[in-house]
């Protein structure tokens, strides 16, 4: 399957997933609603599949489930091989935020860590509200352009070649402050 088949399939099995993740919570609506900040309308639109999560959203989700976008990501997605070809690696774009993120080495369950290119628009952000995971250490390593990351309060401005290392227990925001967009590469540990 290509293109807008494909994409179609994986916001399908995405919806299917997300409605499944509550149930095996035992979680109303109204509950996750209040766990994750998105309202019920929201959310019962994303598990009938009538609408496509954004970034934002799909982060606050996986903060009410406690796992990564990454793996949440790969629960939706086929085995991955040990080989990870470049025209196989997911990519996931979300205009409204700017953002575009291709799961380069994705989650496997037998693996701690993962690798994910990340591509974000000139003056766009990207906020985390809580760490998906507590303790989920992180590696972010520019490759090209400037972005500005925040963990927990601290601000700390990452240029082509630096790489900023962290475990997050909290609150997480991703800001390129251009002229030019950031690319990187996101290396996830999990605890």
């Amino acid at each position: 399957m290509r293109g807008d088949a494909c994409r179609d399939s994986v916001d399908a099995r995405l919806a299917a997933r997300l409605a499944a993740l509550r149930t095996e919570h035992g979680w109303s609506l109204d509950e996750l609603s209040g766990r994750a900040g998105v309202s019920r309308s929201t959310l019962s639109r994303l598990e009938r599949g009538e609408l496509s999560p954004t970034t934002s959203v799909l982060g606050q989700l996986c903060t009410a489930y406690g796992r990564t976008m990454s793996r949440l990501l790969m629960e939706v997605e086929e085995e991955p091989a040990p080989l990870v070809r470049a025209a196989s690696q997911p990519v996931r774009r979300d205009e409204r935020s700017g953002f575009t993120r291709r799961s380069v080495s994705p989650p496997h369950p037998a693996l701690r860590g993962e690798v994910v290119e990340g591509t974000l628009d000139a003056g766009a952000s990207i906020v985390y509200g809580n760490a998906p995971v507590p303790g989920v250490e992180q590696h972010v390593w520019v490759l090209d352009g400037t972005v500005e990351i925040t963990v927990e309060g601290a601000a700390h401005t990452v240029h082509r070649g630096d790489c900023l290392r962290f475990r997050l227990h909290g609150p997480s925001r991703f800001h390129c402050p251009g002229p030019d967009p950031v690319r990187y590469a996101l290396l996830i540990v999990l605890p």
